[in-house]
Order: C-alpha cells, then sequence, then structure tokens
C-alpha cells in the first residue's frame, strides 16, 4: 500500500476514534465569530485579500472549520479537498448546519485532484501541517498552479522546520532547563513513521501508520518558484501553532506564513 493511502485510513481511523463531541461547535462558531478556527497571522494576511465575489479553495481541509471562516469573507464559492471521507462527512454537516450553502467538500488524493478544478480559484490555501503528508512537494505545488487562476494566490501557514530541530515535552531529550538544546537535525531524507493517531482530534492509541516528511524552507520556495509562481510575502514568528507553547518568544522561527502568486 503506498504511503497517500496508509495515511487516508490512518485519518479515517483517527476520526473514528474521535474525542466525544469533536468538530461539533464548528456551526455555532461560525455564526458568532469573526473568522474562527484561524490563527490572527493569517487573518491578518486574508482580511487585507479583497475575496468579496472570488472563488477560493483549501487543499488538505480537514473538517471544513477554517474554508468554512474564510467564507465570512464574501466568496461567492468555496471548494475544500481532503483525502479522508469521514471528515469531509463532517464538514458537508457543519456547512449545512451553519447556512453555508455556498462551499463544497470533495474527497480525493490532493496530486489527483480532477482538471474540471484547473484554473478555478482565485485563492488556495494550506493551513497548519498539510503539506507534511507529501513526500515530494514539486508535484504538490504543480496542482496549487494547476487549479490557480492566472494571477491567483497561494497562501501557506504552517509551522516552521526548525520546529522539527527541537525536542518536545515529554520527549526523552527534551530539556526544561535548557530550551537552546538541539536534539534533531534540520535536513531529514527520512520520513516520520507513527503509530500514535492524531493527538488533536483522539487520545493516544495504537493507530494505522501515518507517515510524514520534513520539508526545509527552501524546498517549499524552489518547489513553489519551479511551477510558476513568484514569492510575494513571506513571514515567520516567534510562537508555534500548535505543538507546543514552551518555545514561544524565545527568538526561534516557530511558524511562517507565505504568500505567492500564478504569474500570468
Amino acid at each position: 500500500m503506498d504511503y497517500i493511502s496508509a495515511n487516508k485510513a490512518a485519518w479515517e481511523e483517527a476520526f473514528d476514534h474521535r474525542r466525544p463531541h469533536w468538530g461539533d461547535d464548528v456551526p455555532a462558531r461560525l455564526q458568532q465569530e469573526h473568522l474562527p478556527f484561524l490563527d490572527p497571522a493569517i487573518v491578518a494576511e486574508v482580511e487585507q485579500l479583497d475575496l468579496k465575489n472570488k472563488t477560493i479553495a483549501q487543499f488538505c481541509c480537514n473538517n471544513g472549520r477554517e474554508l468554512l471562516s474564510l467564507m465570512q469573507l464574501g466568496a461567492t464559492r468555496g471548494v475544500g479537498f481532503d483525502i479522508a471521507d469521514n471528515i469531509l462527512a463532517q464538514a458537508r454537516t457543519n456547512a449545512a448546519a451553519a447556512n453555508i450553502t455556498n462551499c463544497e467538500f470533495v474527497s480525493t488524493n490532493i496530486l489527483e485532484i480532477p482538471a474540471a478544478y484547473h484554473e478555478q480559484f482565485d485563492l488556495i490555501i494550506f493551513t497548519i501541517g498539510a503539506i507534511t503528508w507529501f513526500e515530494d512537494l514539486k508535484p504538490l505545488f504543480a496542482k496549487v498552479a494547476d487549479c490557480l487562476k492566472p494571477g491567483g494566490i497561494l497562501l501557506l501557514h504552517d509551522f516552521h522546520p526548525l520546529m522539527n530541530m527541537l525536542p518536545l515535552p515529554g520527549e526523552a531529550d527534551f530539556k526544561a532547563d535548557d530550551l537552546s538544546h538541539i536534539a534533531y537535525p534540520y535536513f531529514k531524507p527520512d520520513p516520520f513513521i507513527e503509530n500514535d493517531g492524531i493527538s488533536y482530534i483522539a487520545e493516544p492509541y495504537k493507530s494505522k501508520t501515518l507517515t510524514s516528511f520534513a520539508h526545509p524552507i527552501s524546498a517549499i520556495i524552489n518547489n513553489i518558484i519551479v511551477n510558476g509562481m513568484q514569492l510575494t510575502a513571506f513571514n515567520e514568528y516567534d510562537y508555534d501553532v500548535g505543538l507546543t507553547d514552551v518555545y514561544d518568544g524565545k527568538g526561534y522561527p516557530l511558524s511562517f506564513l507565505l504568500e505567492a502568486n500564478k504569474l500570468i
């Protein structure tokens, strides 16, 4: 079985093991809050974009909460793509409960998004932890370029690759009294192999195998450029976006936001 098919099975298993009521708060928050489920850095960026009457997409959209949040900015159509069927079923349920009727969710391997979606989007976003599920970024960003309209925008908000070098609380190499301790290499050609499930969805359990990959900043930027997109902004932040807050404010780049435009 290839790693993408194995990851699909593991993600669907994680959703089946989800904590009670995980994701049930999405419709209420969408109706009561401004741009919920999005980090302040990406909120600041998207509020500067004119998304009114635009078509937007999220690759690796999970249960749709972030894409549904972005629909508040006036897009006429939203499309979320993800590989996990049962998680997308929750996305559709939450969209209906929030009375968002112009957003659809498509179950597919991101690398195999159909040609019907090519040159359809003014904005494509990736959020935290999405690109780690792809071994080779070149075909991933090629699909982004295929699906963007000429002049369309890619937004990528994620953990900084430096986070892969820092031991997390609970790991053997973590030293609470020495937060300058580097435990792992920046360049890691071999994948991460895990069998503890998806921690933010479910408590740890013996799960099906999850395979993910580390990508240095150079690989991210270069694979965007070779696919006909121009980098227009790259911002780094000294706070983590989901793993641990122990390194926040210590002077490390822990997260980043990248923007690029498809060349006409």
